[in-house]
């Protein structure tokens, strides 16, 4: 039923799409280059340097219900063109406390491609992004460098099959324990691709999500950081066979170019359309390429 797959293992772009079909097709503009690391000015939330203050009164004030904004910087090596891009993701961030224990869940309802070609936009349905399970793990509170830091370590989550999320992830495109969380009839998720408004198609993938978060605490309550990732990627199959391509991105390592942020809210602020009629109050612009320098 499904072309051929192809495998991808890389840090974690949220559903990238075949690059090397894309660069043949766009071949004929130059690229558009990196904008300057930080993409924010971080610096405006200023951070907790209280040092009198006890873990656990640290934890508890981090309680809460959170709006999550991240972004996360790639570059794809299979390509003789650079084929950089962001992914910029939205969702909910949850602090709570169990047992004496900080724990942070996640949940993402919205996502967005940015990338370094002209004409080629890739989407990504609400149903792919909001199939990710909301993932939890304890979170480490300290006080070091004069401010009060949060680490969040790895926790491995499958999006589009089933099984160990601790094990490699699957690369057999007939695996039985494939499922369809986005519920559009094909296996794994489906990422849109809008060639020029010329090739349209979709892909079909899965993904084992793994990221840590190294995060600063700030006096207003504000939560700031950068995001690692080092997740996998598979491609199932795809509705035109030029789609179906192999892609390694890896991500760009500064982490000026893949922030986090996370701004208190109000726990009844809870969809989609709650959180992106806040987008602009809460956020920054999302990041875009640029012309390249003369």
């Amino acid at each position: 039923m499904f072309l051929k797959s192809t495998s991808s293992k890389f840090s974690r772009s949220f559903l990238l799409v075949g690059w090397l079909v894309l660069i043949f097709l766009v071949s004929c503009s130059s690229p558009l280059e990196w904008p300057d690391s930080p993409l924010y000015d971080l610096s405006i939330y200023i951070p907790d340097t209280d040092p009198d203050q006890d873990v656990m009164s640290v934890k508890e004030k981090l309680v809460g219900h959170y709006a999550h904004f991240d972004v996360v910087a790639y570059r794809d090596t299979t390509t003789k063109t650079p084929m950089n891009t962001f992914i910029v993701s939205y969702g909910f961030t949850d602090f709570y406390l169990e047992d004496g224990k900080l724990m942070q869940t996640d949940r993402f309802i919205r996502a967005s491609q940015k990338i370094n070609q002209k004409n080629v936009y890739p989407a990504f349905r609400d149903a792919a992004v909001q199939a990710i399970k909301p993932r939890v793990s304890e979170v480490d509170v300290f006080f070091q460098d004069g401010k009060w830091q949060l680490f969040r370590p790895s926790t491995p989550v499958l999006l589009g099959i089933e099984g160990d999320p601790s094990l490699p992830l699957s690369e057999d495109p007939n695996d039985p324990l494939l499922i369809d969380p986005d519920n559009d009839g094909h296996p794994g998720v489906t990422v849109d691709i809008n060639i020029g408004n010329i090739i349209k198609g979709e892909l079909y993938i899965t993904r084992r999500e793994i990221y840590s978060n190294f995060l600063t605490v700030n006096k207003d309550g504000s939560i700031t950081g950068y995001v690692k990732d080092d997740s996998e990627q598979f491609v199932v199959g795809a509705s035109l066979k030029i789609l179906a391509q192999p892609s390694n991105s890896i991500q760009n390592p500064d982490p000026g170019m893949n922030p986090v942020i996370l701004i208190p809210i109000d726990p009844e602020i809870d969809t989609a359309e709650e959180l992106m009629a806040l987008r602009d109050e809460l956020f920054p612009p999302e990041p875009v390429f640029i012309n390249a320098k003369k």
